[in-house]
């Protein structure tokens, strides 16, 4: 029987459970986290292979090199950590070894030069006709600035930084051939909240925290299952230039999802605001149980759109 990602995930968490961590922190977040002293490292892997998460004839190796990146960027933001290395592991096709493989490594260098994290190691392959790249990135923050999945309290603000479902509409635009929207442009490159998940990382009113990558829909489930906390989000309050569904079904925002101490949203989201330019909205609230609840306006409705679905 065909299982989901998040259940085949959930049975490689309790078949390896048992088995000594050596100092990291088991599955269950964006990144894993090691204690170093006072500081902690975190690590995060992310794969993309062609025609799953981009279509070469839809973007140019510059631009997949630079989301490669970016979406691995994306979690060591989510635990409010600055990135500093990364591993850089490549399946290359024949048509691909050549000036698409340097173009692919313009691209991720403009990146890893941007943020200032180093290349320090990985793997080059052959493959029979698609490209696979898998990225390890490393990041580094004190231990109280880690934010993690598990810390929602009940009566916390729910927010988001900047707008969702642009990415999700772009893939629509690129898969009707109009590769030009801005839409199209945000789907094919990333953006990673680097700078506005370290300085929410440094925020003790910051609860907990991940990156919206398969639509909030989804990855609200994350933050209510490892809380052991309800949610309940008004759909009006959700910050989008596009259709609903987009915002709420829809992978690759890399927008971070986090949860705040109502007594101090107001003055967390200005200063965001001053520090980094990007908004934080609130979307809705922390409650005591399991379920998720959809509001209209402050009113009960029905949502049947679901994140995306690897599986």
């Amino acid at each position: 029987m065909k299982k989901s990602e998040f259940s085949f995930i959930g049975d490689i968490a309790t078949l390896f459970g048992a088995l000594p961590h050596h100092g990291f922190e088991p599955i269950g977040d964006d990144c894993t986290v090691v204690a170093m002293g006072d500081d902690s490292l975190v690590i995060t892997t992310d794969m993309l292979v062609e025609d799953v998460h981009f279509l070469r004839a839809a973007s140019t190796a510059e631009e997949v090199g630079m989301k490669s990146l970016h979406v691995n960027l994306s979690d060591v933001a989510a635990m409010g950590a600055k990135p500093v290395a990364t591993l850089l592991s490549i399946a290359l096709p024949e048509g691909a070894q050549g000036e698409w493989a340097e173009a692919f490594m313009r691209g991720y260098h403009a990146v890893s030069e941007r943020e200032g994290v180093a290349l320090v190691g990985g793997d080059t392959t052959a493959s029979r006709d698609r490209i696979t790249i898998n990225v390890v990135a490393i990041g580094r923050a004190p231990q109280s600035n880690i934010k993690r999945r598990s810390a929602a309290h009940v009566g916390d603000i729910i927010a988001v930084t900047g707008k969702l479902g642009a990415s999700s509409k772009g893939l629509v635009d690129i898969m009707f051939g109009d590769l030009n929207t801005l839409a199209a442009q945000h789907h094919r490159v990333a953006q990673a909240r680097t700078a506005e998940g370290l300085w929410l990382g440094t925020q003790c009113e910051v609860h907990a925290m991940m990156d919206i990558s398969d639509g909030i829909a989804s990855d609200i489930k994350h933050i209510m299952n490892q809380s052991n906390v309800g949610a309940e989000i008004d759909t009006t309050l959700i910050p989008t230039d596009y259709d609903l569904r987009y915002a709420i079904g829809g992978g690759e925002d890399y927008e971070l999802l986090v949860t705040v101490q109502e007594d101090s949203f107001d003055a967390i989201a200005e200063a965001l605001y001053r520090a980094t330019g990007t908004t934080l909205t609130a979307i809705g609230r922390i409650t005591d149980g399991n379920e998720l609840r959809w509001l209209d306006g402050g009113k009960p409705t029905e949502i049947d759109i679901e994140g995306f679905k690897h599986f």
